[in-house]
């Protein structure tokens, strides 16, 4: 990962709206940019548009209107072929995991390093210290089929940070693991953000925000998102 200039922006947000179909807009002249480096929460209520803010981020939808530039990149002027290479700077975690089934804990989490031409023995040395740090190794060679719903859970961090993106998107990321874990899923990313990652973290958890001093934090009410410091 090519670590950025601090005061470069990663996600420039200008006048975004998004609906889907016919229907009103669940998103509304939002405009935000998250510096490079920066670290930040995503708060607001279920079904506030949490959720599809992060896909506009990741490229998985497109805005109804405005304008959304990621690394620099206007996405409306950007050519197709060129974004696939845009999204593999970018780490997701998903609330449904999305795990490859026929894989194992070991190759769902070496997948990203895999496809970047990773020498295998970097990545038999550093995949399973991963997950000795979310508290995996005892399940290295499962499938996702056996795994509980926390374990799915850090299975999808443990993938999404190990080709260090230069920018992180957790949706909901403690949503399934008790307090001890999802700490340290928490200072997980704070490690990662100090190597240079953006970090931007969906929760609906006031009491994890409140234990982190990461400010502003971005707030959507009524298709609205605002700074909140």
């Amino acid at each position: 990962m090519a670590k950025r200039s601090l005061g470069e922006n990663v996600v420039h947000f200008e006048s975004v709206g998004l609906r889907y179909g016919l229907g009103p807009e669940i998103l509304q002249d939002v405009n935000f940019t998250l510096p490079a480096g920066s670290f930040h929460f995503l708060t607001g209520a279920s079904g506030a548009g949490k959720s599809s803010l992060l896909r506009l981020m990741f490229l998985g939808l497109r805005p109804s209107r405005g304008r959304v530039v990621l690394f620099d990149h206007d996405i409306a002027q950007t050519k197709r072929y060129e974004l696939p290479a845009l999204r593999r700077r970018v780490g997701v975690v998903f609330q449904d995991f999305r795990l490859l089934d026929h894989l194992s804990t070991f190759d769902n989490v070496a997948l990203p390093l895999r496809v970047r031409g990773v020498r295998e023995s970097e990545i038999q040395k550093h995949v399973p210290e991963l997950l000795s740090w979310v508290g995996l190794s005892g399940q290295i060679n499962a499938k996702p089929s056996t795994l509980s719903g926390g374990q799915k859970q850090r299975v999808a961090i443990a993938r999404a940070v190990m080709g260090r993106p230069e920018l992180l998107l957790a949706d909901e990321p403690t949503g399934n693991v008790d307090d001890h874990i999802a700490m340290r899923l928490l200072y997980l990313f704070e490690e990662l953000n100090k190597l240079g990652t953006t970090i931007l973290v969906a929760t609906h958890s006031d009491q994890l925000v409140a234990r982190f001093a990461h400010q502003p934090r971005l707030h959507i009410e009524n298709g609205e998102v605002q700074k909140v410091s």
